[in-house]
């Protein structure tokens, strides 16, 4: 199972929200951004501030995947 973060950069467009924006409203490096775009691992707590700052659930922002549907996205 993979994970996909598409939920989270429509939410951001729709609400007008850059990356640096996101990054800096809530609170975690560049790196982050980088993994969220390539639907990498982060943490947990990263999860929970981006949540905070976008004021919405986890399952808004991201989704699982499986292993086939993200050899096809790529």
């Amino acid at each position: 199972m993979a994970v996909s973060y598409k939920k989270l950069f429509h939410m951001m467009i729709e609400k007008e929200m850059t990356n640096a924006e996101l990054q800096q409203k809530a609170g975690f490096s560049a790196n982050i951004i980088t993994r969220l775009k390539r639907n990498g691992y982060i943490s947990l707590e990263s999860i929970e501030s981006i949540c905070h700052v976008m004021n919405c659930g986890v399952d808004d922002i991201l989704e699982f995947v499986s292993d086939e549907n993200k050899k096809c996205q790529q």
